[in-house]
C-alpha cells in the first residue's frame, strides 16, 4: 500500500498577491504528521508541496504517475480546493483506480458539497487526520466496510454517507515527530515575496486548539473549543532535534501559544539552560501576556510575536466574542516592546456588520497609537465553518444561491450584509492608512531604523531581502528586454 499526499497550489481565481500570502510559505505540518504516522505503521508515503516546488499541473501529474500511489490525499484549503479538484480529475482520467481523499479545513466543512460537485473525489476526511487516516488505510487494506471508519464522508450507491465524528486526540505527545525530510522544498516564511526567516526554517507546534469562541474563526468547530498542550519536554525535545539537524529559525503554529504562561516559561527556561541557538516566532493573545513572560521569551530566542488585536472598538470586539479589550491590546504591545521583542505584528479586522466608517477608521488608526512594527489589516470574510457563516444563513443574508456560489472560496461580509461599509470603500481606507503607517510618519521610520541597527535578526532579514530584490531586479530587466509584450503582464503583477 502506498499513500501520496499533495498540498495543492492556490486556485487560479486568486491574484498572485493573494497566492503568495496563503500557499507555500510554511511547511505543511498537518500533512507531515499524517504521513509520518502512516510511514511508522509500515505504509509507503510521499509528499508534494505543489506551490513550494513550483510545479505546474503537468509536472504534478507526472509526479503522481511516477509515485503510482494506491491512495492520493489532498490537503485543501478554501484557497486551494479548486486546484485540488482539478488535479484529482486529471489523475482519475489516467488511472481511475487511484482512491482520492480530501482533508483539512475546507474539506471538513464542505464534505457533502465536495462529493456532490466533484465525482473525482472518493472520500473526505473530517477534522484531525492522523487517527482517521490510519484507520482508513487499514480498512482499505482489509477491504472492510468504510462505515466502520469514524470521521469520513463518502459515496455509496449514489448516496452520500457520513460516519460519526472521530474524538479528538487527547495525548498530543503520542503523535510522532513529523519527518521534514519527506519534503524537498526549502521554506523561509516567505510572504508576498519577502523572506521572513533567512536561516534554515521550519514550523512546529506545542499545542492544538483554542478554548475561545471567536466568531470569525473555524477552529472552534474542529476542536470543540478545547486546548490540548504537548508536554514541555516533548516540545523541547523536538526543538532540540531540529536544531541538531541544522534548523535555526522556527514558527510555533499554535493557535494559543501563550494561553498557559507558566508552560511557555518552562519551555523558555529549558531553551536558555541548554543555550540552544535558535530564533522563533509565535502568536500570542493580548490577555495572556506579562512582562516576565515576554522577557523570558525574548531571552529564549523569540524574535516575532503576532497579536490578534482585531478592533479599537469594544462594541465590535464583543460582536466577535473576542473576549479582550483595546486597553489589553495596547498593554500587550507595549510590554512586548519594552521586553526587547524584535518585531511585533498586530492583526486587525474591519467590515463587521453595523460597523460605522468612524469605527473602521478608529481601528485603522489604532495601529499607529501602539509601538507596532507591522499592522495586518483584514476585511472580514466569511467561510463555511465560521459561526458568522451560519448566522448570516439564519438571518437570510446568505441565501441558498449565494451559498452555492461562495461555499468554496468564501465571500466578503460586505458583499452579503446590507449594514456593512462597501468593500471598495474599505479597501481604499486600508490603502490610505497603510501608506500613513509606513511612509508618512517620520518618527516611526527613524525608530524602525534604530531598532534594525541594534537587531542582528532584523539586519539579517534586511540584507537577505535586499539581495533578493537585486536578483529579482536583474532578472526583471532581462525579462523586459527579451520578452516583449509579456512584460506588460509582469507590470500588472508588481502593481497588484
Amino acid at each position: 500500500m502506498k499513500v501520496s499526499f499533495i498540498c495543492p497550489a492556490a486556485n487560479e481565481e486568486l491574484s498572485l498577491t493573494e497566492k503568495s500570502k496563503v500557499i507555500g510559505s510554511w511547511p505543511p505540518l498537518g500533512v507531515l504528521y499524517v504521513a509520518t504516522l502512516l510511514r511508522d505503521e509500515g505504509v509507503e508515503v510521499s509528499v508534494l508541496d505543489q506551490a513550494a516546488e513550483g510545479f505546474s499541473l503537468e509536472h504534478t501529474l507526472k509526479w503522481v504517475k511516477r509515485e503510482s500511489p494506491d491512495i492520493l490525499g489532498f490537503s485543501a484549503l478554501a484557497s486551494s480546493g479548486k486546484t485540488a479538484a482539478r488535479i484529482a480529475r486529471e489523475v482519475k482520467k489516467s488511472d481511475p483506480d487511484i482512491l482520492t481523499v480530501f482533508g483539512n479545513y475546507y474539506a471538513t466543512f464542505n464534505d457533502s458539497r465536495i462529493l456532490t460537485k466533484y465525482p473525482q473525489v472518493d472520500i473526505v476526511v473530517r477534522g484531525e487526520g492522523e487517527a482517521t487516516a490510519k484507520h482508513l488505510v487499514e480498512n482499505i487494506q482489509r477491504q472492510e466496510d468504510l462505515k466502520k471508519v469514524k470521521g469520513i464522508t463518502f459515496r455509496r450507491n449514489g448516496k452520500i454517507v457520513s460516519t460519526p465524528d472521530r474524538p479528538l486526540i487527547d495525548d498530543i505527545d503520542s503523535l510522532p515527530i513529523p519527518d521534514r525530510t519527506l519534503l524537498r522544498a526549502e521554506y523561509h516564511s516567505t510572504i508576498v515575496g519577502a523572506i521572513g526567516a533567512p536561516k534554515k526554517f521550519t514550523t512546529l507546534l506545542s499545542s492544538r486548539g483554542c478554548p475561545y469562541r471567536c466568531r470569525f474563526c473555524g477552529c472552534q468547530k474542529i476542536v470543540n473549543c478545547t486546548w490540548r498542550p504537548r508536554s514541555v519536554n516533548g516540545s523541547y525535545d523536538e526543538l532540540e532535534l531540529l536544531a541538531s539537524e541544522g534548523y535555526r529559525q522556527f514558527l510555533f503554529v499554535d493557535d494559543s501559544f501563550t494561553i498557559n504562561q507558566k508552560r511557555v516559561m518552562r519551555l523558555c527556561e529549558k531553551i536558555i539552560k541548554a543555550k540552544l541557538d535558535v530564533e522563533w516566532m509565535c502568536e500570542g493573545r493580548v490577555n495572556h501576556t506579562s512582562r516576565e513572560l515576554m522577557r523570558l521569551m525574548v531571552k529564549a530566542g523569540c524574535r516575532i510575536i503576532y497579536y490578534g488585536i482585531e478592533s479599537a472598538n469594544q462594541r465590535i470586539l464583543d460582536y466577535y466574542d473576542k473576549q479582550i479589550t483595546p486597553e489589553q491590546s495596547r498593554r500587550a504591545v507595549e510590554t512586548a516592546r519594552r521586553a526587547g521583542m524584535d518585531m511585533i505584528v498586530g492583526s486587525f479586522i474591519i467590515g463587521a456588520p453595523t460597523e460605522s466608517r468612524k469605527e473602521v477608521i478608529s481601528t485603522l488608526k489604532f495601529a499607529q497609537e501602539m509601538p507596532l512594527d507591522i499592522p495586518q489589516y483584514n476585511i472580514l470574510g466569511i467561510f463555511p465553518g465560521m459561526a458568522l457563516w451560519d448566522e448570516f444563513k439564519k438571518q437570510g443574508y446568505l441565501t441558498k444561491e449565494l451559498e452555492e456560489d461562495y461555499w468554496e472560496m468564501g465571500i466578503c461580509a460586505a458583499n452579503v450584509h446590507p449594514d456593512t461599509l462597501p468593500y471598495e470603500e474599505m479597501k481604499d481606507l486600508v490603502r490610505y492608512y497603510y501608506r500613513q503607517f509606513f511612509i508618512q510618519r517620520p518618527n516611526f521610520l527613524l525608530g524602525q531604523l534604530a531598532r534594525t541597527i541594534k537587531s542582528p535578526f532584523r539586519l539579517q532579514i534586511v540584507r537577505t531581502n535586499l539581495a533578493r530584490i537585486r536578483r529579482i531586479t536583474r532578472g526583471w530587466r532581462d525579462f523586459v528586454a527579451y520578452e516583449g509584450d509579456e512584460a506588460d503582464a509582469g507590470i500588472e503583477v508588481l502593481a497588484d
